[in-house]
């Protein structure tokens, strides 16, 4: 009989000595990190954005629809400007009808960030004119809110900080 030739022995790695299923665990491995990293950010931080009373909230809406109207029927305009360099506010009201009102309020509300919300009370001169400190915006977009002392009219309008250097707030420009 004949012997049959055999083969040299191939050396045997095993398998964690591989590069190939490392790089294959490599993808579920990071899936598992990021979610949990996503449940961490979910658990840590606080839902601001949820009303919970949404009934209240509509009739705020209409509250505020009917002080838009008044707004516009009033004529009413305000400039806005901010200069960062000084850290001041300033600002003119421009109404058609009676002389302006001697105290505004304004609200600035963040984006996202309810605690970062400004609310000035803001002291007109006769020719409508006024100023205020204000510590340096984050950028962003601010949601504009200017009222007069009694809560008739209101005007609003977004602001995209530093993109715009000011605003013009209008009864036509209403979201």
């Amino acid at each position: 009989m004949e012997k049959t030739p055999s083969l040299p022995a191939a050396s045997v790695t095993p398998w964690w000595a591989q590069r190939w299923p490392w790089l294959l665990m490599l993808g579920p491995f990071l899936v598992v990190i990021a979610a949990v990293y996503s449940g961490w950010l979910a658990f840590t931080r606080e839902d601001a954005l949820v009303e919970d009373n949404y009934y209240l909230q509509g009739q705020a809406i209409n509250s505020d629809l009917r002080r838009d109207q008044a707004a516009s029927a009033l004529g009413v305009n305000i400039k806005l400007n901010y200069d960062a360099a000084t850290g001041v506010l300033a600002g003119r009201i421009d109404q058609a009808a009676p002389a302006a009102p001697r105290q505004l309020t304004l609200h600035m509300l963040h984006a996202t960030a309810p605690d970062k919300d400004i609310a000035l009370t803001l002291h007109t001169l006769p020719d409508g004119s006024f100023s205020a400190p204000l510590p340096l915006l984050e950028r962003t977009r601010w949601q504009v809110k200017v009222e007069d002392a009694q809560r008739r009219w209101r005007l609003a309008g977004s602001w995209s900080w530093p993109a715009q250097r000011g605003v013009l707030l209008r009864p036509d420009h209403q979201r």
